[in-house]
């Protein structure tokens, strides 16, 4: 188990779309571990896909207040409502932006030990669930972000939308 870097806005890695994960191998499992150790590596982090330490899996791994919850090829069932709040990103830090997303999800996933479960979240655990599987499409906060509310947070600056999106095109 070992803390990874995060990787960057920019990085064509963070366009991709994540294979599924066929088996569950020791190697599976270390890369699991190795999202659980990067995400409580610092305070306040609540999610983090494998793309994002840049390894191409569907698995992600969330803490949103509530204790751990790790998540193998997601796959969204239902979604209701709309929320509209702030999101940021490990990979864009210290940017946000105000993102639309549904306010309740259904999901189907696999556990650790490879048995099949349905999980529902509203509201923040909701958002994290949308935010951390779009990661596995390869889909980023700044796609959703409404209109060209997208701030840098160190400065209190709005930020240039336009010119982070031509960062990380497709």
């Amino acid at each position: 188990m070992a803390e990874r870097e995060i990787v960057p806005f920019g990085d064509p890695v963070l366009r991709k779309i994540a294979k599924p994960v066929t088996e569950l191998t020791p190697k599976m499992l270390r890369i699991l571990d190795d999202l659980v150790d990067t995400l409580y590596a610092e305070d306040g982090r609540a999610g983090l896909a494998a793309p994002q330490i840049g390894f191409l899996r569907r698995m992600v791994v969330m803490d949103c207040g509530e204790g751990l919850i790790e998540l193998i090829n997601p796959e969204i069932l239902e979604k209701s409502g709309e929320q509209i709040g702030p999101e940021a990103c490990l990979s864009y830090p210290g940017y946000s932006g105000i993102v639309k997303r549904a306010d309740y999800v259904k999901v189907r996933t696999l556990t650790r030990a490879g048995e099949s479960v349905v999980l529902e979240g509203t509201g923040y655990l909701a958002r994290c669930i949308q935010h951390e599987i779009d990661h596995l499409d390869g889909v980023l906060f700044i796609d959703r972000i409404e209109g060209d509310q997208f701030y840098h947070e160190p400065s209190e600056q709005k930020a240039d939308l336009l010119k982070a999106l031509k960062l990380t095109q497709k």
